[in-house]
């Protein structure tokens, strides 16, 4: 367990170790030229993504969730679909649609003769167009969250609200908002994390975030001390984020109703309301999801599907799946025994050590990446001198050099997206059956073989894929930790889009998609399964 806890708090101790390593004029040179900026553009970032993707996440919840409508079934399943897409992928997509030499414009260009300088267009490049992007990809985790609290409150609040003459507007002001707060804290920390991780979008669109500043700082100017300082600037946003989640759940209590709740059944909507509902609905969904989508699939055959399929793209499919591959397998295992300690050994060691492995995903990428880097690099000279006194040959970077940094950052990262999908699944196994299981003369070791394990499955299924799509789509840590000439889809896209050829990465952005549309799927499943199940146990009492 102590190891499991060092793994997760050794980058952070070594970034730690970096930044007080740095020369004295560094710091004075970074609040006077870099940290300003950064932190300027990092606020009014978070704040517009908290703005908007709320308000996009908690408006689509409440329509589908208290309202009936065209095409509102299929809206409950489609608007979490923008969560399949990586940040970076919609910015560079939106900026091939929307740049002035994009295709919105140049067809505007084309239909009236104006140049350039005769029209004004949004531009894309630009903070908003950051802040519009980051919002329609990570709205639905609002909406998750906003709606499984609606659809587990009581009907008796809202009948005696309209028993009192509230209007649908005013329930939603007066009741849903308040009612959603807990989930408004969970899902919006949760984009935030997101929104300060992302390097991809942000660097794209001209927005110099903290994030940016870090890698700029490392590999564009040199200085590792310089970067760790930065690094040290972001965790104290990552803490500030926490801190806010945990003051918005507070008072979570208030928001649950009885046992088994009679659940408020949807009011319909007829003509322009109806309407109306449907558009502000399918828009996220639309900007988020279809159009990216629609976007690559249009490139990608245009580019010729088998052309693109070449022994040069398999190479870093393959890289990709093994990293990823082999991450989840060890993020798993850890989780499991993280869990099932837990579960069987009750101290304050497991307790603890599930509570630190839990913090791997709030640490971003690039800071995940620049506290990895020195361990890895002192590892790496351990195992040389040792290999050397040993045959008198030299062995270059064991784990740098073969990717090995890459799969321990996403086994710290992701390895909480195991624990958690673990530890809901062990909840479900009753007490009652171990306890069986015990009294028949079951050792330990037989009970977690033939009982927990087992029971464990469904959720160890869901847990695997969940961390493979992610590590699949994790951009800022793989872009820092490759070794040379090591490409995975996420920076082959990268990298295309860098050199302003991003159609030559179209079918690897595709991919990613497609593979990234699996997990959504299930969670939406999963989560529409569960809130039948609660309403049948309500309407049943």
């Amino acid at each position: 367990m102590a190891v499991i806890g060092l793994l997760v708090v050794m980058p952070l101790g070594s970034l730690l170790g970096i930044a007080a390593e740095g020369d004295a004029e560094i710091w004075p040179h970074l609040i006077a030229n870099v940290l300003p900026a950064s932190i300027i553009d990092t606020l009014a970032l978070l704040s517009g993504v908290a703005l908007l993707a709320g308000s996009m996440g908690i408006t689509t919840a409440w329509l589908v969730t208290a309202h009936r409508f065209s095409g509102r079934n299929a809206l409950v399943w489609l608007l979490p679909l923008p969560l399949a897409v990586p940040t970076y992928i919609t910015a560079y997509i939106y900026v091939e649609i929307f740049d002035a030499a994009g295709l919105v414009q140049m067809a505007l260009r084309d239909a009236t003769g104006w140049s350039r300088a005769d029209y004004w267009f949004p531009e894309i490049r630009s903070l908003p167009g950051c802040i519009l992007v980051m919002s329609v990809v990570l709205y639905p985790y609002v909406y998750i969250a906003a709606r499984t609290m609606f659809l587990t409150q009581s009907a008796s609040m809202l009948e005696v609200a309209r028993t009192l003459g509230a209007s649908r507007f005013k329930l939603f002001r007066v009741i849903a908002i308040p009612l959603a707060r807990p989930a408004l804290a969970v899902g919006l920390s949760l984009a935030l994390l997101e929104a300060l991780n992302d390097i991809g979008a942000s660097e794209y669109l001209g927005v110099r975030t903290l994030t940016v500043s870090v890698f700029n700082t490392w590999l564009n100017r040199g200085s590792l001390p310089g970067a760790a300082q930065i690094a040290c600037v972001m965790l104290a946003f990552v803490v500030g984020l926490i801190l806010i989640e945990r003051y918005g759940r507070r008072d979570r209590r208030y928001a649950l109703s009885a046992k088994r709740p009679r659940v408020a059944q949807p009011a319909p909507l007829f003509g322009r309301q109806a309407w109306a509902a449907t558009v502000l609905c399918s828009l996220p969904m639309i900007m988020g999801f279809v159009l990216p989508t629609l976007f690559l699939l249009r490139e990608t055959l245009r580019g010729g599907l088998v052309s693109q399929l070449n022994t040069t793209f398999l190479s870093h499919l393959v890289t990709t799946i093994s990293l990823s591959a082999l991450a989840t397998f060890m993020a798993l295992t850890l989780a499991i025994l993280l869990v099932l300690a837990s579960r069987l050994v009750k101290t304050p060691l497991t307790r603890g050590a599930l509570f630190v492995a839990g913090l791997g995903y709030a640490v971003p990428g690039t800071v995940l990446a620049l506290g990895l880097m020195t361990p890895l690099i002192g590892i790496d000279t351990m195992i040389g001198a040792v290999w050397r006194s040993l045959t008198g040959e030299r062995i270059g970077l064991l784990l740098m050099g073969a990717a090995g940094g890459i799969v321990l950052a996403y086994v710290i990262r992701f390895l909480p997206i195991a624990t958690g999908g673990l530890s809901a699944g062990m909840d479900r196994v009753s007490p009652v059956v171990e306890d069986a299981a015990r009294t028949l003369g079951a050792s330990r070791r037989e009970l977690v073989r033939d009982i927990q394990l087992p029971l464990l499955r469904p959720a160890l299924a869901s847990a695997a894929l969940l961390v493979f799509v992610d590590c699949i789509k994790e951009l800022p840590a793989t872009l820092l930790l490759r070794p040379l000439n090591t490409e995975t889809l996420a920076t082959l896209v990268y990298g295309h889009a860098s050199r302003g050829a991003f159609e030559d990465g179209s079918l690897a952005a595709l991919v990613i998609v497609l593979v990234g549309l699996l997990p959504v799927i299930q969670l939406v499943r999963s989560a529409e399964n569960r809130l039948k199940a609660g309403r049948s146990s309500g309407s049943g009492s």
